[in-house]
Order: structure tokens, then sequence, then C-alpha cells
């Protein structure tokens, strides 16, 4: 009887281990970066983090697990301390940095605690070792935890002053091998100026880091352009804030489509909706292969 049981639990295993796969195959990405801003905990307040949008962002990552989807996640600390405004007023540059990671792992803290609260199993791992209340940073460990299923986070930054969290998410989603990142913002994409301040901003559906470059479009700092483009890591900018986005975004009706030119060698990327076999298997392509191509940065409406 015994024999029974056991057989029955693996056949119950490998029917779950069939289903995960199944649920990965429909989604654009297998695992993914999340970089959020420390300002995004904010919500309405001006300093500080809001429960209720703490909350929010909980169940939107949630969702995503549930698909089988692993994610880990860059918060920044701008909501509590900025070293690049503290050496402003006078403060040591790199005490300033020092304390801005910190900052972000309290933000980690926050966030692990709203994941667990929705039945998220979290870890938080430091680029400083602070024992008592996270992992160290290990990348083995950490690929470990997400092939379980767990979040993490990753706080800390890169555990270098002078280097920032959307660097420290650049380099964290290539050593794990991260699909792509994605950043939420609270607009959908990327503008040629300011939408929260300009009514007549455009909307970008692609474009290249070249184009950034020579723009002076305000979408991540330098260096982490640099080491995303030379490890053809793929960022996706969109909304955070709209409910269900980050959802849509890996598993949608939209999807990312690449279109490789045999003659020439080169690709191009379009939005293609999933109810066609061409956009299916484009979809394919780009799980297996994107980070080895040359993506670049998409605008996620």
């Amino acid at each position: 009887m015994r024999g029974f049981f056991i057989y029955q639990k693996k056949e119950t295993q490998k029917k779950s281990l069939i289903l995960h796969n199944l649920l990965k195959q429909t989604m654009n990405y297998n695992r993914i970066l999340l970089k959020l801003s420390g300002e995004a905990l904010m919500g309405d307040r001006q300093y500080g983090i809001d429960p209720k949008r703490l909350s929010e962002y909980a169940k939107e990552i949630k969702q995503v697990v549930a698909k089988g989807i692993e994610v880990a996640i860059v918060i920044g600390g701008g909501n509590i301390f900025r070293g690049v405004a503290g050496a402003a007023n006078g403060m040591d540059r790199v005490q300033g940095d020092h304390m801005g990671m910190l900052a972000t792992c309290i933000n980690g803290l926050a966030l692990q605690s709203a994941l667990e609260d929705e039945g998220v199993n979290t870890r938080l791992q430091t680029a400083l070792e602070i024992k008592e209340i996270a992992e160290p940073y290990i990348k083995r460990r950490a690929i470990r935890h997400l092939e379980k299923g767990r979040v993490v986070i990753f706080g800390a930054g890169t555990g270098n002053p002078y280097f920032t969290t959307d660097t420290a998410a650049v380099l964290r989603a290539i050593e794990v091998n991260a699909d792509a990142i994605l950043k939420g913002t609270r607009v959908n994409g990327i503008y040629n100026v300011d939408p929260e301040k300009d009514a007549n901003a455009v909307k970008y559906e692609t474009i290249t880091f070249k184009n950034i470059i020579e723009k002076g479009l305000k979408v991540m700092d330098m260096t982490a352009f640099t080491l995303s483009e030379e490890n053809k890591l793929p960022i996706i900018v969109f909304d955070m804030n709209t409910n269900g986005n980050l959802l849509k975004l890996i598993s949608t009706q939209q999807i990312v489509r690449r279109i490789l030119n045999v003659q020439t060698g080169e690709s191009t990327l379009e939005l293609g909706a999933r109810n066609d076999l061409f956009s299916f298997t484009a979809d394919r392509m780009l799980t297996s292969y994107g980070p080895r191509w040359r993506m670049i940065l998409i605008g996620a409406g």
C-alpha cells in the first residue's frame, strides 16, 4: 500500500510539472528581472512606503509567479535616501551611496513581507552582508531559488558606491541569465520628453540604444545601457501602476516579434497578436534566443 501512495505522489508531481511547463510555454519569457524605483513605493505620499501600493505590486508579481515565470527583483531606494542628493548637500559621496544601499534593503524587506503575505515564497539577497536579515548575494544560490519558484529580491545595489540600482539590475539580470529586464515606471513606455510634464510627448514603440544616447533620453544611466547593449540584454519599459500590466506584458495579446533577414543577417522587431501562428513561433524564438540577439528597448503600452 505504501508503494502505491509513493507512486500516486510521483504521478501527481509529474502532472504538476507538465502543467507548470505548459503554462511557461504560453509566456514570452521564462525568467525576468523586474526593476522598480524606490519612488514607486511612495504611492501618493511624499516620502517613505505606501502600504497600499506595496500590496498592489505584490499582487501583480504573484500573478506572474502563478504562471510559472521565475522572477527576480531589484528595487531602488530613492523614496528614503539618494546618495547623489546627499553629495549635492555636502555629504561624502561614498557615505551617501552606502546610505542609499541600506535604503534599498529597507524597501526589499518591505516588498518581501508584502509578497509573503500573498503566499509567495521570497528570498532577499544583499550585496552588503547583513546576515541577520538577508542572505548574502551568491549567484548559484540565487539561480537555485529561482528554479524552485521563489522570488529573489536583490538589495544594496552592486555593493559599490557610484553605481546606480539601474546598473545593479542589468548586472544581476546578466548573472542569473534573465531573458529580459522589465523596468516598471509611472508611464507606459519611452517618450521624447516627460509625458507627465508635456501633453505633446511622443511615444517610441521601439528605439535603439544609439538613438537613446543621441536624443539624451533619461531612461537609465549610461553604465546600465552600455552593459545591457554589450550583453544583448533586452530592456522593456512599462507602466507598473496599471493593474494587470505586468502579466499582460509577458503573456498577452501583444507580443514582441523578431523577424530575421536571412540574407543580411539583420533582425527587426514588431508587435503582433498572439492569435496567429507566426507570432507564436516568433515568441518561442524570442524566448530561446532573444538574449543572444540585438534586442532593443521596447515601450509596452
